[in-house]
This record gives C-alpha cells, sequence and structure tokens, in this order.
C-alpha cells in the first residue's frame, strides 16, 4: 500500500504546486501598480473614477488576500503531511551488500596435483572438473582392497558348504550311535538269555548230579551186603562221576555266559557313550561351522568397505564442482602437494544471493518478514525487487569475534545494528550480474505501525 501512496503523493504534489502558481499569479495581477498615463486629463479623469469608488473596495482585496494566504498554508500543511507520510512509510540503510554462498573447494586426501582446469572469475557447472590429482597410488589401493574382498568372498564359497556336510555328519553319527546301542542292546539280550540257558542247565545239572551221587551211596552199601551186583554198583558209580562232570561243564559253561553278559554289557555302555556324545558334539560342530562361516562373512563385509573407501578415495582425485558458480581465490598449482583439508580455491554462487542489510536497531520496530523492499544497486544504477526473508537473531557486535563485556565498567551506550536478511524476487537476477559484495541501498516499505 506504501508504494501505491507514492505515485498519488506526486500527483497531489503537482498538483498543489499548479494551484499554488496560479495564486501567485493573482497576487501579482492585483498588486501590480496602474501604468502611469501621459495625459494630465487622463490622471485627473482615473482621479475623479477612484473617488467615486466605494470604501468597501479596499476591504475586498484585503479579504481575498488572506483566503490566498489561507489556501497557501492549507496546501502547505497537506503537503508536508503526505511528506511526513512517505518518509514514515519505509527505512532505508546504506550499510547493505550483496551477500551470498562462497563454497571453499579443498583436497580430501593427500597427493599430487596434475592438472588444474579453471582459472579466477571463470564460470563453472556442477559436476565439471576442477582439479586433477595424481590418483596412481589410489589405483593401487583399489587394486588391493579389490583382491582382499575376492579373497574374502572366495573363503565363504569354500565355508559354505562346510555347514550341511557337518549337519548330514553329525546326523549320521548319531543315528550310527544309535544304531550300535540297539545292537549292543539286542547282543545284551541275547548274553542274558543265553546265561540263563546255561544256569538253567547247571541246576539240571546239579540236580542229577545229587540224584546219582546218592544213588552210588545207595549201592556201596548194598555191594558191601553182597545184596547187589558189583556190575551195578559200577554202573551207578559210573553215573555219578559222569553227572558230576556235566555239573563241572554246565558251571564253566554259566561263567562263559557270564563273561560274555558282561562284555555285551560293556559294548552297551560303551555304544550308549557314543551316542551321547555324538548328540550332545552334533549341534556343537554345526554351530562351530556357522560361526566360522559368519566370521567369512563378516570379513568379505570389512573387505568390501575397504574396497568402498579405496575406490571412494580414488575418486577424490577428481575435484568437481558441487555447484555452479564462478571460481575466485585460486590457490592451486600443477606439481604442488595438497594435505586433507587445504583449500584450493572458491566458487561464488552467483545465481544465489540476497542482501545483507545491517539496519539500526531503531529501524526496526516496525520491520517484519514478508514486507516489500526496493533495492538499488550502487554498480548498475538499478533498482530490483525484493522481500524481507528473514529477521537478525542477534547483532552484529554480539557475534563477532571478541564481543564486548558491559560488564568490566566501560559500557557506552550505541546503536547497535542487526542483520536483515533481504531475498530478491525470481527473475531479476537472469543474466547472474549480482555479484557478492556488492554495494546496495535498501528500501524498506513498512507496515501500518
Amino acid at each position: 500500500m506504501a508504494l501505491e501512496t507514492v505515485p498519488e503523493l506526486q500527483k497531489e504534489v503537482q498538483r498543489l504546486q499548479e494551484e499554488q502558481q496560479k495564486l501567485r499569479e493573482q497576487v501579482k495581477t492585483a498588486a501590480a501598480p496602474e501604468p502611469a498615463a501621459a495625459p494630465r486629463a487622463a490622471e485627473e479623469t482615473e482621479g475623479k473614477e477612484e473617488a467615486n469608488k466605494p470604501a468597501g473596495s479596499f476591504v475586498h482585496r484585503h479579504k481575498r488576500g488572506l483566503i490566498i494566504g489561507g489556501v497557501i498554508l492549507i496546501v502547505l500543511l497537506v503537503a508536508g503531511y503526505f511528506l511526513l507520510r512517505y518518509f514514515q512509510s519505509y527505512e532505508s540503510t546504506d550499510d547493505a551488500f550483496i551477500d551470498g554462498n562462497l563454497d571453499p573447494i579443498g583436497a580430501r586426501i593427500s597427493a599430487t596435483v596434475n592438472a588444474v582446469y579453471v582459472q579466477n572469475d571463470q564460470f563453472v557447472k556442477a559436476g565439471e572438473v576442477l582439479v586433477q590429482l595424481d590418483p596412481r597410488d589410489y589405483q593401487v589401493a583399489v587394486e588391493q582392497a579389490r583382491a582382499a574382498y575376492n579373497q574374502a568372498i572366495a573363503q565363504i564359497h569354500a565355508e559354505n558348504p562346510n555347514v550341511p556336510i557337518t549337519v548330514t555328519t553329525s546326523q549320521t553319527m548319531v543315528s550310527t550311535s544309535q544304531s550300535e546301542v540297539i545292537s549292543a542292546q539286542a547282543g545284551v539280550d541275547a548274553a542274558q538269555q543265553d546265561y540263563d540257558a546255561r544256569r538253567a542247565d547247571l541246576d539240571q545239572a546239579q540236580a542229577q548230579n545229587a540224584n546219582a551221587q546218592a544213588n552210588l551211596e545207595r549201592y556201596r552199601e548194598l555191594v558191601a551186603k553182597d545184596e547187589v551186583s558189583r556190575q551195578r554198583y559200577d554202573a551207578a558209580l559210573a553215573t555219578a562221576k559222569s553227572n558230576s562232570a556235566e555239573v563241572d561243564a554246565a558251571r564253566d559253561a554259566m561263567a562263559a555266559a557270564q563273561q560274555t553278559l558282561d562284555q555285551r554289557g560293556a559294548q552297551l555302555a560303551q555304544a550308549q557313550t557314543r551316542l551321547a556324545e555324538a548328540q550332545t558334539n552334533a549341534p556343537r560342530q554345526i554351530a562351530v561351522r556357522r560361526a566360522d562361516l559368519t566370521t567369512r562373512i563378516a570379513s568379505a563385509q570389512a573387505a568390501k568397505a575397504a574396497l568402498d573407501r579405496a575406490e571412494l578415495n580414488l575418486s577424490y582425485t577428481k575435484i568437481l564442482a558441487p555447484v555452479d558458480g564462478v571460481v575466485t581465490s585460486k590457490t592451486a598449482e600443477v606439481g604442488e602437494h595438497v594435505e586433507p583439508g587445504q583449500n584450493l580455491l572458491s566458487i561464488s554462487e552467483v545465481a544465489n544471493v540476497w542482501v545483507t542489510a545491517n539496519f539500526k536497531e531503531t529501524q526496526l520496530r516496525r520491520m517484519r518478514p514478508g514486507q516489500a523492499v526496493s533495492i538499488h544497486v550502487d554498480a548498475f544504477d538499478k533498482d530490483y525487487q525484493g522481500y524481507v526473508s528473514d529477521m537478525p537473531g542477534a547483532s552484529g557486535e554480539a557475534t563477532s569475534l571478541l564481543p564486548p563485556e558491559n560488564a568490566t565498567g566501560n559500557f557506552v551506550k550505541v546503536v547497535q545494528r542487526l542483520p536483515v536478511r533481504i531475498q530478491f524476487k525470481p527473475g531479476q537476477n537472469a543474466q547472474e550480474q549480482l555479484r557478492i559484495g556488492m554495494s546496495c541501498e535498501p528500501k524498506v516499505w513498512l507496515g501500518p505501525g
């Protein structure tokens, strides 16, 4: 609304000046002396006519002069009011300049400069090669890292089948141990049955032997009395000896069966031990193989990270422009050895500029973001249009390297300046003529107080 008031004010001032000029001409016409008349007769005639005029003519001329003076006073007051309104409708400062991003471009690795493709004040596009560093050392590092990575991948391929092989082997060992336990159990059962049979044979042989010994005793008493024949006694004696031998044989067979049973029991215990060992070690062996495979994978990932780092370092041998802009502050020279972090040049982003205006703190009372701004650039004697983008967060003195410390007792009240950011409206810097650091005078059109 303030921008619309200025043309109206100019028209009003022009109109008032024209009216003032007309009034001045009327006043001059009324106050001008009457031309001198040569003939005396004419003077006498005019004297007579003047004498004949009414006495109110003088009063009429006096009133008209007062009206003219009052109109002039009113015009001046109105003009002064509008001028005051105009001067209060904006805030301006000559402590302002074109600001923007100055991007420092530096080396990220240690190397020797092979080539420099730009010069100061040269316009570059994003992605354009600015400086070429010697890449040979980093190419070797990439080859070494790639070989280590391929070796790690090969180790994974070699280790990967061991997991299913170990799983199958462990399952086979468990199954075999279970079969051995079952076979040993069957042997124990068979030995137990044989032992029981031999024990039964021994019992039978002992019973028969006891009967034969009893018969022998009876025949011995009868043969002594000659009640039986000697032949029958000898037959009873042979039977007793045979049964006694059978008892000894049955006892030996039972002892052998006992020994076989003990052997089969020991074999069963061994088979059970091997089964328990297989069942316990199988998951452990599988876990070990899987852990080995995980270790190989981790080693491959570490090798891949090392390869990525080597390739990244190799890419740093080509220093590219990150943005469009103009090269400035170039220090890179061919043959120079640079270190990480060393600044080689800077790029001024001429397509993205703004105004930093250092207004006095007393000028910020009615200033708000979004207010329209007229920007006069001294270099081109041209006005640009913009708007207040951001209000400051602190004064320039407070953000300086050595801010003042008022508690020291050396306090002197000074009107502070605060940097206000003013953005250009789009489409005004199409040819990118504005440069960082140019002087300008912004005029911020304020809203109602």
